[in-house]
């Protein structure tokens, strides 16, 4: 790319991506056949404690999965809405008798997008999803089940430990490595007897406890599924873990290294990271140090690029697209702007650029999120579609005011990605009344039955 297009995005990518499209993208359609059929955005929100579940093709809340316990039975303390009063979020999850999850937070699909596995970062535990079914496993029939009380009893999920942050898969499913970042270890479950234990067989899902930095906040892969990086949120190291998978799958993990990244993440705050799709580099995002940066992830793990975001920017995650058109790194910006398209406040994405020279890669540009607070971004798998999820909630006087949206993008030229739809997420529609869905964190595509970015 020369120098003048450089310059060229750097003044007018925040413009257009607030542009006019053409009536078939605005409906959600990146090329001829659209998204496949069996594509879902999943999103878990924090404060409501639910998963929606996005249908690309229209752009639209299909369905919510529930992680509360309410309404399992007719009785107010067991009930979301008594008497017409609808509980903040803090008395919501500290009712009487409230068995269901608190904080959903993290969110990863397996290998083959048939599974997600979800956190429950306040209730200590994890849930597994069935993706293709979209709903929890290890729920049962409800015995009190009426018009006017749940069918199903949510699944107590697996207990692990403190604070569990970011689950991720190995890349064969044979194991779920959960971050616990309360504690300075990592929970190391097996998928298979995971399932059997949230099915009602009586047997310890977790394999062992790895120890690790203090406050660990994600675990990430190499391409290969030989080595297991480990980022931080309370010290400026990244663990190196090898996997040593033996004979059955199953791993052996064993210390590699511990870099010191105190010159990229001064604070020690790194909440997110993640392998590029060639498997060459891993990304990390210096959250309170308004910064990424990524290194190699072979040899010695040399340090490629330090980016500085600007003053204030609080990256959360990161993502790549890369094609005939260029090759980028985004990142989700938390910080967010008055001057967002129609005078609306809004967060930005960070656009840098991966096709220039290793050391010398910066932010070209950015783009409005259509959205308070960027959190959660994915692709879809032939990188055309960007979906971005939202903390906050949309302000007084908006289309969707008072509501937590997600922003749909065509980025078929990760350049100049043009801006697609928001999406708001509306209610968890329980027996008793309407649960909003709100505060959103990870957000995931998934094709059940393909080979995703855990892969």
């Amino acid at each position: 790319m020369t120098q003048d297009r450089r310059d060229f995005l750097t003044h007018t990518l925040a413009a257009a991506a607030a542009a006019v499209l053409p009536a078939a993208m605005a409906q959600g359609n990146p090329g001829p056949d659209g998204p496949d059929p069996r594509d879902r955005v999943f999103i878990t929100n924090e404060d409501s404690n639910t998963l929606v579940v996005i249908d690309p093709r229209r752009n639209a809340v299909e369905t919510t999965i529930n992680l509360t316990s309410f309404d399992e039975d007719p009785r107010p303390p067991f009930r979301y809405v008594t008497a017409g009063v609808a509980p903040t979020h803090a008395a919501m999850i500290h009712k009487p008798l409230y068995h269901g999850c608190i904080d959903a937070h993290g969110a990863v699909p397996s290998p083959d997008g048939t599974l997600l596995a979800t956190s429950g970062r306040g209730s200590s535990n994890i849930y597994l999803i069935d993706a293709v079914d979209k709903r929890v496993i290890g729920n049962t029939p409800n015995p009190a089940a009426s018009e006017t009380t749940s069918a199903e009893r949510l699944s107590s999920g697996i207990l692990l430990g403190r604070e569990p942050h970011e689950p991720t898969f190995t890349r064969n499913g044979k194991e779920l490595w959960v971050t616990l970042r309360g504690e300075a270890r990592i929970a190391i479950l097996d998928v298979a007897q995971a399932l059997r234990h949230l099915r009602g067989a009586d047997l310890s899902p977790v394999r062992q406890y790895l120890p690790t930095l203090n406050g660990p906040a994600q675990v990430w892969f190499n391409r290969e599924g030989t080595l297991a990086f480990v980022a931080s949120q309370k010290v400026a190291r990244v663990d190196v873990f090898r996997v040593n998978a033996g004979p059955d799958g199953h791993s052996r993990p064993e210390r590699l290294t511990t870099l010191d990244v105190s010159a990229q993440d001064k604070p020690g705050f790194t909440p997110f990271m993640k392998t590029t799709a060639d498997g060459d580099e891993v990304w990390f995002s210096h959250k309170l140090a308004d910064a990424v940066s990524c290194r190699s992830t072979r040899g010695t793990f040399d340090l490629h690029d330090s980016v500085a975001l600007g003053m204030g920017a609080r990256p959360n995650h990161v993502e790549f697209v890369a094609n005939a058109r260029g090759s980028v790194t985004y990142a989700s910006l938390a910080r967010v702007d008055d001057s967002g398209p129609g005078g609306i406040a809004s967060s930005q994405i960070a656009i840098i650029d991966r096709g220039a020279t290793r050391g010398q890669r910066r932010m070209i540009g950015s783009f409005f999120s259509h959205g308070r607070e960027a959190h959660g971004l994915w692709t879809n798998p032939e990188n055309t579609l960007l979906y971005v999820a939202h903390e906050q909630d949309e302000l007084p006087g908006t289309p969707n005011a008072g509501q937590t949206v997600c922003s749909a993008f065509d980025v078929s030229d990760p350049l100049r990605p043009g801006f697609i739809a928001q999406i708001p997420l509306g209610n968890l529609n329980l027996p008793s009344g309407a649960l909003r869905n709100k505060k959103s964190i990870n957000l995931v595509y998934v094709r059940p039955g393909t080979k995703g970015q855990t892969a």
